[in-house]
């Protein structure tokens, strides 16, 4: 088995730091993993993304085509890589910088405001572990639990101190993926039936 995952979006998002993550989980996993970063011109505020391959043999190649799923923090990222998502795969989209739905109906996609989701636990910076969550919900190739105990033995110890905002952004970006939570005033892409409603913060 091959599971093939490109995030993307501006630097400063985490875009990069997201695939570290699931990488870092995979491989504490026993999983063969790669993990091919890619830069545009501005590090902070011009584009970047990641491609992450988990296999349970050696992997071929670093690099993919079709990758089985995405997630796009941006617009630019959601009209560059939607059409490349295997048929099947699966999307996940920012809708707090994205102003349009997919197009595609042979893939699951969901429009996620990772931002405001992000604001209610602190930072938006935590975006990135909010789709992170939203991902692994829809793309069964590691849980969450995986992710977390990952998260914990890899964060730096400076950064210590943000784990339990960090999982608190997987918890909710995937009870957002599951339906079972909803901004008030935030439209979604896809219906949903929350039994939890948060209000979006100011940070």
């Amino acid at each position: 088995m091959q599971t093939e995952v490109i995030f993307a979006g501006f630097g400063g998002q985490g875009v990069l730091f997201s695939g570290q993550v699931l990488a870092f989980a995979a491989m504490d996993a026993g999983h063969d993993v790669t993990w091919m970063p890619s830069y545009g011109p501005e590090m902070r505020g011009g584009t970047a993304n990641c491609t992450v391959v988990i296999a349970d043999e050696e992997i071929g190649s670093p690099t993919i085509k079709h990758p089985k799923a995405a997630v796009v923090m941006n617009l630019p990222s959601l009209d560059k890589f939607e059409q490349l998502v295997a048929p099947g795969g699966i999307l996940i989209v920012n809708s707090s910088l994205v102003n349009r739905n997919p197009t595609r109906t042979d893939i699951d996609w969901l429009m996620i405001p990772a931002q405001e989701i992000a604001e209610t636990i602190g930072p938006r910076r935590l975006l990135n572990m909010v789709m992170l969550g939203a991902l692994l919900d829809r793309l069964h190739v590691l849980s969450l639990d995986e992710i977390k105990v990952a998260l914990g033995a890899h964060l730096p110890e400076r950064h210590k101190k943000l784990l339990p905002s960090n999982i608190a952004a997987l918890d909710k970006g995937a009870a957002f993926a599951r339906g079972e939570l909803v901004l008030e005033g935030v439209p979604s892409g896809q219906p949903q039936y929350p039994t939890e409603t948060i209000a979006p913060t100011s940070v």
